[in-house]
């Protein structure tokens, strides 16, 4: 068994940023050269998430008005209330889609379908430099 780690930096905007990260994890799994295997990806902090859709600019938009009707943005908050830093809905958003993904790994390939990518999901009300964990395991 084989462990081979890394770290993506990303510049995002906030405000339900969505970023396809997709290449920069393939690039990884190649250097980690595991054949058969899994990726285990992890956004440390609590107003990004991560997820898989298929990254076409109806579908995303779609996605931000879902997230958006699910977690309004213009609603009371009490993190609002006790931090004053607007964000509440920031943190509620990420909760609900999770900060991690695990993606088996066969043949040195992600088992991803045709139309599904990796995005990052950056909810915060400012921007931001997010880290992304890649592990990588497998032989």
């Amino acid at each position: 068994m084989k462990i081979f780690s890394s770290t993506l930096k990303f510049e995002t905007t906030g405000d339900t940023d969505i970023l396809d990260i997709t290449g920069q994890v393939a690039l990884i799994l190649k250097e980690a050269e595991i054949s058969d295997g899994s990726v285990t990806l992890f956004i440390p902090g609590s107003t990004a998430a991560l997820t898989t859709i298929e990254y076409e600019g109806g579908v995303i938009n779609d996605l931000r008005k879902a997230i958006e009707r699910i977690a309004p943005r213009d609603i009371p908050y009490e993190h609002d209330r006790r931090w004053g830093d607007g964000n509440g809905f920031s943190h509620v958003r990420a909760a609900l889609l999770g900060p991690s993904l695990h993606i088996p790994v066969i043949g040195g390939k992600m088992t991803l379908g045709t139309w599904q990518q990796i995005v990052l999901l950056d909810f915060d009300n400012r921007p931001r430099i997010r880290k992304v964990l890649v592990q990588v395991l497998g032989q």
